[in-house]
């Protein structure tokens, strides 16, 4: 669990780097939704600006991976991160392997040769991939990791420690490369065959998809779930496809046949709008207006004592939901305390990716489904009704705050603000106006002291650390913090969930514990 909790926070290093796309491409939109920058210098400039992230996905997520990774995050993982990635893409992309079948020219192949080709997937191995980016970058963290301190004779001293990474990943890279051309055309087939089972079960699938989204939250595997439906893994690439916008429907204008439509083929014609995006609408009813709705449940549900204190961190977590996406800090208050809450939390985003993708509603993201990102999508020509997600996510607000609501009292949940008050939860915050230092000391305090830290690290919205002694940890004191909520997955892992300004929490944290020579994760060589 530890370990798959850190690829999640390093495969969330090369997620953030999305907005920039969405925000460049979607002002571009805005400035020339018919014309793909053809009409418009700037916007032309903005278009490409985001593509130059959305074409080279691949590169971001192994450079990202390793260096994330990495136990002291040097750049000499991130520069084996892109050796191995160039490696992999260059032993066996598309004209490489055509070259070791003796193919001179792929597309020009026809009948059940151009069928063969294609179900092997090799023209999926290209800058974009996502999936080799991963791949890639654990390989070149584990590289670091394990030979960064290595000593050579005198004679190659030059090439000792962190010099040697690269080398190596390169080395290790053409074996991946090997195992790849074996086992590629036998993994492509089964994300595909996966990725259509769900695509082909049309609203029901996205659906589905959208309920096992949720469900895999706690565990940060709905990373690689989104990769196979976000990104150009099995060639869904719901996001891509979408910010592409004009040039996806051009493509679709060309589409002679399943193969080479971008969205769905019904026989004669290739539908994109409506379609692209599917995987995408229905998460914005629920971030933008259900969690804020079930925000304001909680809040009215707390003990009247209570309220000031959890009005402060339902209302921090509902707007960094409604602007931003980000869900962790509300989803992580009910997660746990009352897991029925979240089962219910996950039907009903299943219930509204289905709604939308049965309407063919569909607005898209380059972040997470927040305000921010359905407003530059707007103008997207792939954006299909759009402003019925808006409309659905006022019922969902009220759905969300009924439910939530109701069950709260039913089953006596103990969400935030309920259960036995103390003298010491009611004092259980620190004052609004405490600086992040102030805020780093009373975590520390709570996690037993410098002396009881092992590691720390952090993610999107939580500060997650391993101790030596669990009886020492005290999580009355971390909550003094003001913090949104304590995790302990393991006896020696204990997860802070702080929010969005996480990173300065970590950093004053950090500075607190670099003298005591606790393994900062986060932190770079000086």
């Amino acid at each position: 669990m530890e370990a798959l909790q850190r690829l999640g926070k390093a495969l969330m290093g090369a997620v953030a780097v999305l907005p920039v796309a969405a925000i460049l491409m979607g002002i571009g939109y805005w400035i020339d939704p018919d014309g793909w920058g053809a009409n418009s210098i700037v916007a032309a400039v903005l278009i490409k600006s985001g593509s130059a992230v959305l074409d080279n996905l691949g590169w971001i997520f192994a450079v990202a991976i390793a260096f994330g990774l990495a136990k002291d995050s040097n750049g000499a993982a991130a520069l084996s991160g892109f050796i191995g990635f160039a490696t992999v893409k260059m032993v066996v992309g598309p004209e490489t392997v055509a070259a070791y079948k003796g193919i001179e020219d792929p597309t020009a192949l026809e009948g059940d040769a151009a069928l063969l080709w294609a179900s092997q997937g090799w023209d999926a191995i290209d800058d974009k991939n996502v999936l080799i980016g991963i791949l890639v970058g654990v390989l070149a963290a584990w590289v670091y990791n394990r030979f960064h301190n290595t000593r050579l004779p005198d004679a190659l001293a030059f090439f000792s420690g962190r010099r040697l990474v690269p080398i190596l990943t390169s080395v290790f890279s053409i074996a991946l490369a090997g195992a790849m051309y074996v086992l590629w055309p036998l993994l492509y087939t089964g994300l595909f065959n996966f990725g259509q089972w769900i695509q082909g079960m049309g609203a029901v699938g996205a659906g589905l998809y959208g309920f096992v989204n949720r469900l895999l939250i706690p565990t940060g595997l709905h990373h690689a779930l989104n990769s196979i439906f976000w990104f150009d893994v099995i060639g869904i690439d719901d996001i891509g496809k979408f910010l592409a916008g004009g040039a996806t429907i051009e493509a679709a204008k060309a589409a002679t046949d399943a193969a080479s439509c971008p969205g769905v083929w019904d026989g004669s014609t290739c539908q994109v709008v409506g379609e692209v995006g599917r995987y995408q609408g229905g998460f914005f009813p629920v971030m933008m207006f259900g969690l804020p709705g079930a925000a304001l449940a909680m809040f009215l549900r707390a003990d009247a004592k209570r309220r000031k204190t959890i009005g402060s961190l339902m209302l921090a977590g509902a707007l960094a939901s409604f602007f931003t996406g980000v869900t962790e800090p509300l989803e992580f208050t009910f997660m746990f305390v009352a897991p029925l809450l979240y089962l219910v939390h996950a039907i009903l985003t299943g219930l509204s990716m289905f709604i939308a993708s049965a309407f063919n509603w569909t607005a898209g993201f380059g972040f997470s489904a927040g305000f921010v990102d359905m407003a530059l999508s707007s103008q997207n020509p792939l954006a299909n009704k759009w402003y019925m997600l808006a409309l659905v996510g006022l019922a969902y607000f009220a759905l969300y705050f009924v439910v939530f609501y109701f069950l709260i009292g039913r089953f006596n949940l103990k969400t935030p603000g309920r259960g036995d008050v103390t003298d010491e939860d009611a004092d259980a915050t620190l004052d609004a106006d405490a600086d992040v230092m102030a805020t780093a000391d009373q975590i520390i305090k709570g996690l037993g002291g410098t002396e009881n830290i092992k590691l720390v690290d952090y993610c999107t919205t939580r500060l997650r650390c391993t101790v030596d002694d669990y009886v020492k940890v005290k999580e009355s004191e971390i909550k003094k913090a003001g913090i949104a909520g304590v995790i302990r997955p393991s006896q020696t892992s204990v997860q802070v969930v702080v929010g969005p300004q996480v990173q300065f929490v970590y950093d004053a944290v950090a500075d607190r514990l670099r003298s005591k020579d606790v393994a900062l994760e986060g932190a770079k060589d000086e």
